[in-house]
This record gives C-alpha cells, sequence and structure tokens, in this order.
C-alpha cells in the first residue's frame, strides 16, 4: 500500500513539473502566423509591422532585407501612377531543360510574376521615367530570354519617348536553363542602353543585394549613376568561388557596395529610406527645368 502512495506521489510531482512547459507550448502555438519576423543578419525576432514601416530594414543593425519587385515599386513612384508593360511575356522551354517547365509554372503561382522582372512607366514626384524592377524571388531573378526581352523593350520605349531608365538589379546572373539563349541577352540588353545613351537620356543603375553575373556584366554596370543599397553584394563572381580558383583570401568586404563604391564602381551607397528621394532628386536635376539647389 505504501508503495501505491509513492508512486501516485511521483506521478503527481512529475505532472507538476510538466505542467509550465505545456502552459508555454500553448502560449507559442497562439503567436499569430508572421508577427514577427527573423532578420537574417542579427538573428533578432522583430515585430513585422515595424519592419515594414522601416523600409523591410532591420531597426537593429541596418539589414536591408530582400522585398518584391511590387513592394519596391510603391516604396517609390507615385501612387496610382505606375502602368506597367510586357507582362505578358512567357518563358519557352526552347532547349527543352528538365523540369524547367515545371520549375517555371510553380514559381509564376507562388510570385504572381510571369518572370523575373516587371517594367512599366512611372512618377516620382511627378517626373515620369520608364522603371524596370528585378525580384530576386524568381529563379534568383536570373536573366533568361523574357528578362531580356523585357529589359530590352523597356529601354527601346524610354528612348523613342525621350524619358530617362531607372532600373533596380539584383540577380544571380544569366539563366542556366536556357544556355545561350540567356547570354545573348547580355549583347541585346547593351546594346538598347547604348543607342539610349546615344540619344543622350539618363539611365540609372541602382543596385540592390545580390547583383551579380551576366547582369553584372551586362545592363547593370552601364548606368549614367549608379547606385547601391547597403552591404549589397556586387560582381561578376561570388567570394567564395573567386578565393577557391586564386587560393587566396580576399579582403574584408570584398565585393561589397562599400568595397565597390570605394574603388569607383558605385557612385553612392543609399539607404531605402532615401531611395525615393534620392531618385528625384536626379530627375530634376537631369530634366530640362532642373536646377541645382
Amino acid at each position: 500500500m505504501e508503495d501505491l502512495f509513492r508512486e501516485r506521489k511521483e506521478k503527481l510531482s512529475l505532472f507538476k513539473a510538466l505542467l509550465p512547459k505545456a502552459k508555454e507550448t500553448v502560449k507559442i502555438n497562439q503567436i499569430p502566423e508572421g508577427l514577427y519576423t527573423k532578420c537574417p543578419d542579427c538573428q533578432k525576432d522583430l515585430l513585422s509591422q515595424h519592419v515594414k514601416a522601416n523600409y523591410y530594414v532591420c531597426p537593429e543593425c541596418g539589414h536591408h532585407m530582400k522585398i518584391t519587385a511590387w513592394e519596391r515599386i510603391e516604396m517609390v513612384v507615385d501612387p496610382d501612377s505606375f502602368r506597367e508593360i510586357n507582362n505578358k511575356l512567357k518563358t519557352k522551354n526552347a532547349l527543352g531543360f528538365p523540369n524547367y517547365n515545371q520549375k517555371l509554372y510553380h514559381l509564376e503561382k507562388a510570385t504572381g510574376l510571369n518572370d523575373a522582372v516587371v517594367t512599366g512607366i512611372g512618377k516620382i514626384e511627378g517626373r515620369k521615367a520608364v522603371i524596370a524592377v528585378m525580384d530576386s524571388r524568381f529563379m534568383m531573378a536570373s536573366m533568361g530570354s523574357v528578362v531580356g526581352e523585357k529589359i530590352t523593350r523597356a529601354v527601346e520605349l524610354a528612348t523613342g519617348k525621350s524619358l530617362p531608365l531607372i532600373f533596380f538589379c539584383a540577380s544571380g546572373g544569366a539563366r542556366m536553363q536556357e544556355g545561350i539563349i540567356a547570354l545573348m541577352q547580355m549583347a541585346k540588353t547593351s546594346g538598347a542602353i547604348a543607342r539610349h545613351h546615344a540619344a543622350g537620356l539618363l539611365y540609372i543603375s541602382y543596385l540592390t543585394h545580390p547583383t551579380t553575373g551576366g547582369v553584372t556584366a551586362s545592363f547593370a554596370s552601364l548606368g549614367d549613376i549608379t547606385l547601391a543599397e547597403p552591404r549589397a553584394l556586387i560582381g561578376f563572381t561570388g567570394p567564395r568561388v573567386i578565393e577557391q580558383t586564386i587560393k587566396q583570401k580576399l579582403p574584408e568586404g570584398f565585393q561589397l557596395a562599400e568595397f565597390q563604391e570605394e574603388h569607383g564602381f558605385v557612385d553612392q551607397i543609399v539607404h531605402r529610406k532615401d531611395m525615393r528621394s534620392t531618385l528625384a532628386l536626379l530627375l530634376k536635376l537631369h530634366s530640362k527645368e532642373g536646377t541645382l539647389v
């Protein structure tokens, strides 16, 4: 009998010990999904509404989080002034690359985009410009036939209408699933930019994290003015690949925006909260009625 009471007492003690943990689990499960956002850099848990109000920049460490093309357009362009163009273009699997069609289908459903760039005409503080914004959610914003064609058509539209260009670049490079067709887009987009430049028109290239590969080696590097977000990775090949190739340790911060600004590849680093005002000022200074203020 004494053993029976001792066993019940031990079970009761165990239950009481587990009770706080059970309550804690219930509390965790009751936190609404999406209430908090974890900073990829400092790993702090932040209220999502505070992150959004701060332009998706971590208030603790200043890390500029990745944002969608439409979120960036909303931050930059005057309300209800953006008109999207060429949004019906869709990629064909010309090389018959395995599983490419399925990947494109799932990405279209997940992102609501037909490919990795959104192009259109919009106004920034009343001044019209042709704008292209790359979206890294779609195959790391790699440049295939559709991205190259949309960029080229946007440039040609700007040239025909004598409008400035503003491109927000972010890419992993040329799209491997399209092989030589993807690589051809480098020459095509660069040629269109050259004609826009020859017409005496302004092109602002705004580099975001990461901008690499064939995009860096073509239209992203051809801006009359090149801006970049803080600590954006900008280069042709990533630092890890370079280190493995040359068997040497690279300098601290190699290929980050600050390194590129110091070496003359970037004209100015612009915090996201200053993005709209900086672009508006540049458009004003390069307009016919623009004056230094």
